[in-house]
């Protein structure tokens, strides 16, 4: 039974749950950041945020499985990850100061 399981999708789980959430998190923020009315916009967002993070980090979840390895996977969404928050960090530090 064991034996059904392809060796790299342990790779490709661990790259989807790890580096998903990261990008889900991050994802979100950008969202929060550039959405319209900004990150105080009236009437707060933070419960749809909590539903499109869990969206986003399913989405990316099942979406690693595509990749040819899991070291791919990890190579892709590590950079995606990388972008992403570089994005948030400009938004929140340098545009939104």
């Amino acid at each position: 039974m064991a034996g059904d399981i392809r060796p790299d999708w342990w790779s490709k789980t661990s790259a989807g749950a790890i580096l998903g959430l990261g990008l889900a998190l991050s994802l979100t923020g950008l969202y929060a950041y550039l959405a319209p009315g900004g990150i105080d916009a009236p009437g707060g967002r933070y419960s749809l945020m909590r539903f499109l993070e869990a969206f986003v980090w399913i989405a990316v979840f099942g979406f690693c499985f595509l990749f040819r390895s899991g070291r791919a996977a990890w190579v892709w969404l590590g950079a995606a990850n990388l972008i992403a928050f570089a994005a948030l960090f400009a938004c929140r530090f340098h545009f939104f100061a």
